[in-house]
């Protein structure tokens, strides 16, 4: 891979991943063990922690919220360990799409 690595789109393509494949069992539990893998256990409990509040919550906004969170978490884990752009570069991109799979174009989300 060459170039530069803009850690904040990295979090930002992240956020809204992540958040989007939260809503499908399948795709949930196929990140929730990369995720493990890649950023361990706090990874995991974060994901588990949006998956419920975006399944209880009755805001409009919840998504937008919890994309909000996982950018900040994500900046925070490039701003402290810039080689694992690399990693979680790959981790997006395969997140992204397997959700398209699930998600086509011009069809909402299950939140």
């Amino acid at each position: 891979m060459t170039g530069v690595t803009h850690h904040q789109r990295v979090a930002w393509d992240g956020a809204m991943a992540f958040v989007g494949a939260a809503a499908y069992d399948d795709l949930y539990g196929w990140l929730d063990e990369r995720l493990g893998d890649l950023l361990g256990p706090p990874a995991r409990h974060a994901l588990a922690e949006t998956r419920a509040r975006l399944a209880h919550s009755r805001r409009p906004d919840a998504p937008q919220l919890e994309s909000g969170r996982w950018r900040a978490w994500l900046e925070d884990v490039l701003g402290a360990d810039p080689a694992m752009s690399v990693a979680l570069c790959a981790l997006v991109h395969d997140t992204k799409l397997r959700l398209r799979e699930l998600q086509p174009a011009g069809l909402p989300s299950p939140y």
